[in-house]
């Protein structure tokens, strides 16, 4: 039976075209009424007929009768108007006319009445039965709906059941949809069973009902083949509804079909994409336990998503799993085991697996080989990933886009941009198309190099509108170089190309501007970066802490310091390094300790800089206990010395008078590394002149040149400078024209021992011809050049003039 149409809606859209306003009146007038009494349902037929080629005006006349005649639509009418819209392809308002006629006459024979049309009207049947249903179903009288799709496929008339079967499962119609199924046995033998249909339905619709329909069609024999619940399954999860899929294989196996390996598989490979590998697990397990083996397709999904997780070892021990339960992993699987291990930096791991894959006579591909590639080049060994790369080529193996975007970021990460040049250009030669990922690479290569104009070039050159990785490699690069004007049009031109920046470009300007000292112009950029909504990071405020620290001004760098920390960021230890090297700068040597306790009080452990700020600190205090003691410390804790720690400490002990430590020091470098630098030779050879010790000074003079240390002005100055406290002013000269053969420029301190020298001998006329040397070389003479001349006869007199 048909639900009554009076208990439906009677708010209907109305048609989209009226009569005008001048022909029309509210109610109709008495001659109106007069000549609707002889205006039969024949003579409107007629005019339909007439009007059947100009659908503007069938809709019109349609309005007119309603509106001035106050004739109400009859069902025969209603179907010709929308016979008429259907044929000329106004299929919208077609269906608009078939809503109202439904709601209007839905306890009448609807599909009678539209069938009576096929005759005279080009209409398609199929498309107007369809309609039909869709406006039943819309209307909530589904049992209309079934009637209709029962008698049109009784007709001969083709309706699909997806529409009918989507609205019947929707309104609740459990019972009755497969009911619709059983009646229309026909489809049995279509190239779609009834339960593909209906499940096809379902995950459409995406709702638990069809948990409940799955039960009903059990329960009435029509059980489904495993394929259609598979495949169900996949587009529930793909759908992103697990929880539904898993409840839909939970009810398989109480009622069947039993679930099969691609069952399982596809639930667990969801699971495994939301990282839920606990569930996936399960899900592992209870296949095992149901007499279902895993195949190399569900050992797959589950290794690569533990190597997705980091849980590195998990994944290898399924790997044993699988081969000694006699599943040969392929190629696949030792693809993503080997990508794990190249995401945690182990690449040596990786590439055993790549061995023992080969050792199994698994052939690698371009895919396993890229990852290896991306390894060796992540690790800076650069050489490898080159001859993994020969071997690629040997093996007639095609390398893509991703092996070359790898080698070549590895190449110029490393510094060889000669070869990461030519592998670009054989790219380009043999007509790859180098997409943003490469040009992006190289571009950020060439600007790391301080080649930001070629990089420039070779994004006009690409045609490519650069994103924003391209637009921070091209201000990182100009900020490297100390072009902080060009970083800031490159800024200002990203955002004008409406690329949106992020933090990322923030930072790298603001710290730009911050090693350049132009503290100003980064407190300017960071406050309009808050007003924008962005908010900064712990390495944003470390440049700014930094900088200002640097220039001296604590003050402002603590102030940025509390601001992170009402930000609710936590320090890292870079933050500590700064703020400690800041304060022994300022001469507050008690804050620097203080905080150096704090940040192992709140569980961040000193790095080697951290150690080398300290220690370096205590021996500017003269405070020699402390200093071994820090150092004895970082020894315990694992930090392994640098140069420049023991550099600090051959420093230290020569400038308190103990060389013989600093000797030691320096000796244990040479023995057992790291080695020796300029800086650690000059403070060596400082102590020995501090110590009156020339000769073994200019030993350590000669040997720096055997072992190809080549001395700098720093070192002859200080030669010098003990040669002239001794009085042999004439070595001291022969010392600076050495200098100066060996291609070094001295500057103001060189020439400033060597001219107090002269001085001291009483020899003031050689050193007004060093000054005026001096001048002449554009070095400019400071204050203590100035008080060693006045004690010169006449020597401020030649100085002003």
């Amino acid at each position: 039976m048909l639900r009554s149409a009076s208990k439906v809606r009677t708010s209907l859209p109305s048609l989209s075209l009226t009569l005008p306003s001048k022909t029309l009146t509210s109610t109709p007038t008495a001659a109106a009424a007069a000549a609707a009494s002889r205006f039969g349902p024949e003579h409107i037929a007629a005019i339909f007929r007439r009007l059947r080629r100009n659908p503007e005006a069938a809709v019109r006349f349609h309005v007119w009768t309603r509106e001035t005649l106050g004739l109400p639509p009859s069902l025969r009418s209603s179907c010709s108007l929308a016979h008429i819209l259907f044929e000329h392809g106004l299929f919208e308002r077609a269906r608009v006319v078939v809503e109202r006629t439904v709601r209007t006459f839905g306890a009448s024979d609807v599909l009678s009445a539209l069938c009576e049309g096929f005759r005279t009207h080009r209409t398609h049947a199929s498309v107007v039965c369809g309609v039909l249903i869709e406006c039943y179903c819309e209307a909530g009288m589904t049992d209309g709906a079934v009637d209709v799709f029962l008698r049109a496929r009784r007709m001969g008339i083709s309706v699909s059941a997806d529409v009918l079967l989507k609205s019947l499962v929707d309104s609740d119609q459990i019972v009755t949809t497969v009911l619709v199924l059983e009646m229309s046995g026909e489809l049995q033998g279509g190239s779609r069973t009834p339960d593909s249909l209906i499940y096809d339905a379902l995950s459409r619709g995406g709702s638990e009902k069809c948990l409940e329909i799955h039960r009903v069609l059990v329960m009435k024999g029509l059980t489904p083949h495993v394929i259609s619940c598979n495949r169900f399954l996949n587009r529930l999860c793909k759908a992103n509804q697990i929880e539904t899929a898993h409840k839909f294989l939970l009810l398989m196996l109480e009622v069947g079909p039993n679930p099969n390996v691609v069952t399982y598989s596809t639930l667990i490979d969801a699971y495994c994409k939301r990282s839920a590998l606990v569930e996936s697990m399960k899900l592992y397990r209870l296949m095992r336990e149901r007499g279902v083996a895993p195949d190399v397709v569900v050992y797959g999904i589950l290794i690569n998503g533990f190597c997705k997780e980091g849980r590195i070892n998990e994944g290898h021990g399924l790997l044993s799993v699988a081969i000694d339960n006699g599943v040969m992993p392929d190629v696949v699987v030792f693809g993503s085991l080997m990508d794990g291990y190249v995401r945690i930096g182990d690449v040596d791991e990786a590439f055993r697996l790549f061995k023992r894959m080969s050792n199994e006579g698994i052939l690698a591909n371009i895919i396993t080989y890229s990852i290896l590639v991306n390894g060796f080049c992540q690790n800076g060994r650069v050489r490898e990933a080159l001859g993994l790369f020969s071997r690629i080529v040997k093996e007639g193996l095609q390398p893509n886009i991703l092996t070359y975007s790898n080698l070549l970021d590895g190449l110029l990460t490393s510094g060889n941009l000669k070869d990461g040049i030519f592998l670009y250009s054989f790219m380009v030669r043999e007509g790859f198309e180098l997409d943003e990922v490469v040009n992006g690479v190289f571009m950020k290569g060439l600007s790391r190099a301080g080649r930001v104009r070629d990089a420039v070039r070779i994004s006009l050159k690409s045609g490519l509108q650069l994103n924003l990785i391209m637009y921070v490699a091209l201000i990182e690069g100009w900020c490297r170089i100390g072009r902080i004007h060009d970083s800031l049009k490159t800024f200002t031109r990203m955002v004008m190309y409406g690329v949106k920046p992020d933090v990322v470009p923030y930072t790298v300007l603001i710290k730009g501007l911050a090693d350049q000292g132009a503290l100003e112009e980064a407190m300017i950029l960071f406050f309009q970066m808050l007003k924008k909504g962005f908010s900064p990071d712990v390495v944003m405020y470390c440049s700014l802490i930094d900088g200002f620290c640097k220039s001296g001004n604590i003050f402002v760098g603590l102030r940025f310091y509390e601001m992170l920390i009402r930000d609710g960021l936590v320090p890292d230890v870079a933050i500590y390094n700064v703020l400690m090297n800041g304060f022994f700068r300022a001469g507050r040597s008690s804050e620097a300790f203080e905080l150096f306790c704090q940040m192992k009080e709140n569980g961040i452990h000193p790095d080697l800089f951290a150690y080398n700020i300290m220690i370096s600190g205590c021996f500017g205090e003269q405070n020699l206990t402390k200093a071994i003691q820090l150092y004895d410390e970082m020894k315990d804790r694992g930090v392994t010395p640098n140069t420049i720690t023991l550099t600090i400490l051959i420093n230290g002990f020569c400038k308190q008078g103990m060389v013989a430590d600093a000797v030691q020091v320096f000796s244990l470098m040479l023995e057992q590394g790291p080695s020796p630098n300029i800086v650690s030779c000059n403070s060596l050879m400082d102590g020995y002149v501090r110590a009156k010790n020339l000769d073994d000074a200019f030993t350590l003079h000669e040997e720096m040149i055997q072992n190809n240390i080549s001395p700098d002005i720093v070192s002859y100055s200080v030669l010098i400078d003990g040669l002239c406290k001794e009085g042999r002013v004439e070595e001291a000269s022969w010392a600076f024209d050495c200098a100066i053969k060996r291609g070094l420029l001295p500057d103001v301190w060189a020439y400033g021992i060597l001219i107090r020298g002269y001085c001291k001998a009483g020899r003031f006329s050689e050193a007004m011809m060093l000054y005026d040397r001096m001048v002449a070389d554009g070095v400019t003479p400071n204050s203590l050049i100035h008080s060693a001349l006045a004690e010169c006869p006449n020597g401020v007199m030649q100085i002003d003039k």
